[in-house]
């Protein structure tokens, strides 16, 4: 997206007064057999799915917790695994507030108490692996172990959109157009094979997920709250066991970034995938769930 600042500020000034609004309830054309929590001021979707060493799973940035779809399947057969829809996402609401990685975070936190999860072993995906990393830097006594893909936990990967996004109404703009770009052409940078995996009911889907009442607004607030600078210097302190998965060919998180996380963290390991791009859980469900295994199961009775 190529836009000149003068542009930008031109369009501030008209958005000036019209930010996106936020939606506090449930939004609308939520599957009627839906599970919720309601945590910190949000009502959080969440599903649960069999017994063993608890797993709670974590999407992406505008994503939902059905990113983990198969890898929930194989978990279940032996471990306790919840999934939700992060606060402004997936099905979840959107309310005003802190949508940084700490807040939201600290709901984590708070509905694994409700669900009577004391301590799991968390995965994670792109932005979600920010999340992650926040549970096990505020409470690492409660997270075990952890598992990131193609993490988004870097100041150095924000696109200059992201940090333009940050001043008021400069984000309106931005996000205003973002939305109105195709989908399917945003999609389709996440994968190695865009043919083989890029749908049109996928695309249709994704188009009806942006349209949610608040999901632009909850959208700028999560990217205006993505500041990793001084978290990302805390990362060396992280004890738990790390396994890092990545596709090789992954254009929005580059590989470059995990083998540095790889350094960062004093006890992670990287995997990587050929011919794989953005999300390893699909365009690598096999060998990708296999190793995910692998590394869970080393913590079980």
């Amino acid at each position: 997206m190529k836009l000149s600042l003068v542009a930008l500020a031109a369009g501030a000034v008209l958005l000036a007064g019209c930010a996106p609004s936020f939606y506090d309830g449930v939004p609308p054309g939520a599957p009627k057999d839906a599970f919720y929590a309601s945590v910190g001021g949000a009502r959080l979707r969440f599903v649960e799915a069999g017994e063993g060493p608890p797993v709670v799973l974590l999407h992406g940035f505008a994503s939902a917790l059905e990113t983990w779809r198969g890898v929930m399947a194989e978990l279940a057969k032996k471990h306790h695994v919840l999934a939700l829809d992060m606060k402004g996402f997936g099905w979840s609401s959107r309310p005003d507030g802190d949508y940084s990685p700490q807040a939201e975070a600290q709901l984590v936190l708070a509905l694994m108490e409700q669900r009577n999860i004391h301590s799991a072993q968390v995965v994670a995906h792109s932005w979600g692996s920010s999340v992650a990393l926040a549970m096990a830097l505020a409470a690492p006594e409660r997270v075990t172990r952890i598992v990131l893909y193609d993490a988004w936990v870097y100041e150095q990967q924000l696109p200059s959109t992201f940090l333009w996004a940050r001043a008021p109404g400069v984000g309106e703009v931005l996000f205003d157009l973002f939305y109105g770009e195709r989908a399917d052409e945003m999609i389709a940078r996440a994968f190695y094979d865009p043919r083989k995996y890029v749908s049109e009911r996928f695309v249709e889907e994704v188009e009806r997920a942006l349209e949610r009442p608040g999901t632009t607004a909850a959208a700028l607030a999560a990217v205006r709250d993505q500041r990793y600078s001084e978290m990302q210097k805390q990362y060396v302190t992280v004890k738990q066991p790390v396994l890092l998965l990545w596709g090789r060919e992954d254009e929005v998180t580059l590989l470059t970034y995990g083998e540095r996380l790889a350094r960062d963290l004093p006890h992670a390991h990287l995997v990587t995938y050929p011919h794989c791009g953005h999300f390893p859980m699909i365009e690598a469900a096999g060998p990708s769930t296999e190793e995910l295994e692998k590394f869970l199961d080393a913590e079980s009775p």
